[in-house]
């Protein structure tokens, strides 16, 4: 994989207008792009398509968490948008990730990657307790993670402080996804678990979710390239 194709920048926008005006600004330098509950449900799936129209390819992150009928459901529609990636909770068990890879193996054309999602990057130790997790956030991760292997996951996501853990427990052939990155001198926000770009790539992550260092950027075009100048320097 190019070192250009490592990032993944979140348009977390209100609207489509400036979601859209990032993407034709970054043309040619990011090859994928995050696309999330907040700009889908205000705009829905045809700014899936208008992204696409950029030559990128889109990461549909809506996090599906429900029934297991209706999570396989949602997620043939999303493969049918023709998406790259997508997510859903692993904490919605075996029955529901197993039905949801099922479903979306029926479905005709390219079939998307299915991620994961473990512990979210705002939760830390204390926040996981006070929503009934027993163990810490590291065991909690690993834990989901195997689960959503073992039942036809591709790959999670998680924050980059277990990235390292996970690479060494599921393999190389595990797809990691790693967002709460934050380059040297970026606010931290609402993440509790971060990394700057090269610590996240030395642990194993394949791909890194970048949303505010470039999207609250005076120019994201330059705050762009400095992430992927960290990367390729990564990788080399």
């Amino acid at each position: 994989m190019k070192p250009e194709e490592r990032l993944i920048v979140a348009l977390d926008y209100e609207t489509e207008t400036p979601a859209l005006e990032l993407a034709r600004r970054l043309e040619g330098r990011v090859k994928i792009f995050k696309i999330g509950s907040q700009l889908f449900t205000a705009c829905g799936p045809s700014v899936v398509e208008k992204v696409r129209r950029t030559g990128a390819e889109v990461f549909l992150d809506m996090k599906f968490h429900d029934i297991p009928n209706t999570v396989a459901g949602a997620a043939v529609s999303a493969a049918r948008l023709g998406v790259f990636m997508m997510t859903m909770h692993a904490s919605g068990g075996p029955e529901m990730l197993r039905k949801a890879r099922e479903a979306v193996e029926k479905t005709s054309g390219r079939r998307p990657l299915l991620l994961a999602i473990t512990v979210l990057t705002s939760m830390n130790a204390e926040l996981l307790a006070a929503v009934g997790f027993k163990n810490d956030v590291k065991t909690t991760v690993l834990s989901l993670a195997a689960l959503a292997k073992e039942n036809g996951m591709d790959g999670v996501v998680s924050s980059p402080e277990e990235t390292a853990l996970l690479r060494a427990g599921l393999g190389r052939q595990f797809t990691l996804v790693t967002p709460g990155i934050r380059p040297q001198g970026s606010a931290v926000g609402d993440q509790k678990r971060i990394a700057a770009p090269a610590s996240a790539i030395a642990a194993g992550a394949d791909y890194l979710v970048v949303g505010r260092p470039i999207t609250a950027a005076p120019d994201p075009v330059a705050a762009c390239e400095a992430i992927l100048a960290e990367i390729k320097e990564a990788v080399k």
